[in-house]
């Protein structure tokens, strides 16, 4: 700070100004106005102002080193706010930076940018693309723009973007390898039971292309799809991926990523986890080797007549921990609502021996039920309402129940299609309700296994995110780099969110801290710094906490905001 001096013809006006930089130029601003000279004499009894003046605004600069000096701002109701000028800045991403500069990405940024002698900024590029598919995902196009809405500016073109995606994708092994090396310095994996499902993405278009192929939709669209096969560690925490044709079967992606992770993660004793669907006999043999074990859901419907009448039969069921044997036909439907019965044995099965565990809740029966119930009601109001889609799309659409008849009652030849929910259908879905079954290889007990299988739920929690929350589809890009590119960059920032979650102990839903970061909002105050306009909870207290700096103060100067930024890339 420092002391001027405005003189005019009849008197000398002190006051205290502050240069600091906008934009790159240099500016002052006045911080207070101390009065006039005769004013300052008269106060001061017979003190020289100027002396007195320059001994104040010395004590301010101490204080404002310190940062023990209040700040005062002026505003005026008769200004305007000049035109164009940004005044409100996201800091929410602070935190994601704090992760993304532990992993190291910054660093890889930088080995990646020698070896291809480019001049651009790829950290500022990746960097801003995740942080903005975490918190504002939109188009690349939006994103650079998005990007100059945080604190920190940004240090990259569009064309530049662009660019990038192309690098990323062809290095894009080293980036799943090295970010899962640098992730085991600053948390602990869980690499002992290993999660594996795919997913897939449409795109608005008509006609297929390249990997961009006509599959079976999750969503049950009639576009072009890519699929993307996911593996997650115990914890949650994603640890590779792979993209592949639309029209691959799943089946076939499990193998060549697993290797991956064999030869690139070193990583040779873990469990992989999955549903029925990537079951394959195949699938199971390749982790019945080594140190590697298998757990996969077993459809019950499906098993051999010998083993779904034992798995069916209401006798012989066992609970954990209990050397009793139960009659399921028998249970008290209050007290053993929660309880998950279960029962054993070993089987061979493509010269492959494992061990078949089936379950059985009241709870998970009741839930069947509920399920089935909605849909019958949902198809009875399709048949009612006389509609021309009344045949089913899929095995598990809901116009299964829908019967169709070529007669009347009595017998006759009908002129149309006469349609009915179809009884026979219900009951043979009806026998199954409550069981559930898995296969293992493992010796381990039956409740073990089944609650690793429980966590299953997460990897489709991830899938969730991914195509919700970061909107990662539709996708519009068309060069397979860049589509290969635009997942990476989710895969990536789905790690970020993933280990916020891990560090703030699993508190916190990925909704609540997404749309708590994304509203952590500053004004900027010219000259002086930035404050706060986002609300104070538990959750943005437990964020400092464990990120080690603090942004809610009340104002947040420029000094300090240095190193909140120097801390974030620590």
């Amino acid at each position: 700070m420092k002391l001027t001096i405005s003189r005019s013809k009849n008197s000398a006006s002190l006051y205290v100004q502050k240069s600091y930089y906008d934009k790159g130029k240099r500016t002052t601003k006045t911080v207070e106005k101390l009065g006039t000279y005769a004013e300052l004499q008269k106060k001061l009894n017979g003190q020289d102002p100027i002396k007195w003046a320059e001994n104040y605004v010395a004590e301010l600069t101490r204080k404002e080193q310190e940062e023990k000096q209040d700040i005062m701002v002026k505003y005026s109701p008769r200004k305007l706010i000049a035109k164009g000028e940004k005044r409100s800045f996201n800091g929410g991403y602070l935190f994601l930076q704090k992760i993304y500069h532990e992993l190291g990405l910054h660093a890889l940024c930088r080995e990646i940018a020698k070896k291809y002698k480019f001049t651009f900024n790829l950290d500022s590029i990746l960097s801003r693309l995740l942080y903005a598919r975490t918190l504002f995902p939109s188009s690349k196009l939006e994103t650079s723009k998005l990007a100059k809405s945080f604190l920190e500016k940004p240090d990259f073109e569009l064309q530049h973007m662009y660019r990038a995606l192309e690098v990323l994708t062809k290095e894009n092994d080293l980036i799943q390898s090295t970010l899962y090396s640098n992730s085991l310095k600053i948390s602990k994996r869980n690499t002992g039971v290993l999660y594996y499902d795919c997913t897939n993405f449409f795109f608005e278009i008509e006609q297929p292309d390249g990997i961009r192929q006509y599959g079976i939709s999750k969503e049950h669209r009639p576009n072009p799809i890519v699929q993307m096969g996911l593996f997650m560690d115990g914890d949650g925490v994603p640890l590779a991926f792979s993209i592949n044709k639309g029209n691959t079967n799943e089946q076939l992606t499990l193998r060549p990523l697993e290797q991956k992770i064999l030869s690139d993660f070193d990583l040779s004793k873990f469990v992989v986890c999955t549903d029925a669907g990537l079951a394959s006999a195949e699938n199971r043999k390749f982790n019945d080797k080594g140190q590697r074990a298998f757990i996969t859901t077993q459809s019950v419907k499906l098993l051999k007549k010998l083993l779904k009448d034992w798995a069916l039969d209401p006798a012989g069921w066992s609970l954990s921990g209990d050397g009793r044997t139960y009659d399921i036909n028998a249970l008290d439907e209050s007290k053993d609502r929660d309880k998950v019965f279960h029962k054993e044995r070993w089987i061979n099965e493509n010269g492959l021996e494992q061990k078949l565990i089936v379950t059985y809740s009241i709870k998970y029966r009741d839930y069947q039920k509920s399920i089935r119930d909605s849909q019958v009601e949902r198809a009875q109001k399709l048949i009612d309402s006389k509609s021309a889609k009344l045949d089913k799309s899929n095995p598990n659409d809901f116009r299964r129940f829908i019967g169709k008849k070529h007669c009347t009652a009595d017998g006759e030849i009908a002129e149309i299609n006469m349609y009915s929910i179809n009884n026979q259908v219900i009951e043979q879905e009806a026998m199954y309700d409550g069981f559930y079954a898995v296969c293992t290889n493992l010796d381990d007990d039956a409740a073990a296994i089944i609650k690793v299988n429980s966590r299953r739920w997460e990897i489709e929690e991830c899938f969730r995110i991914m195509k919700n929350e970061f909107q990662a589809r539709p996708v519009y890009l068309s060069r397979e780099d860049r589509i290969v590119a635009h997942f990476i960059t989710c895969f990536l920032s789905l790690v970020l969110l993933r280990l916020v979650e891990k560090r703030l102990g699993g508190r916190y839903t990925y909704h609540e801290i997404i749309s708590t970061l994304a509203e952590m909002n500053f004004q900027e105050i010219k000259g002086d710094g930035y404050s706060p306009s986002y609300t104070r909870t538990d959750l943005t207290d437990d964020l400092h906490e464990a990120f080690g700096f603090r942004t809610d103060y009340e104002i947040i100067t420029n000094g300090t905001l240095k190193k909140i930024f120097k801390v974030s890339k620590s």
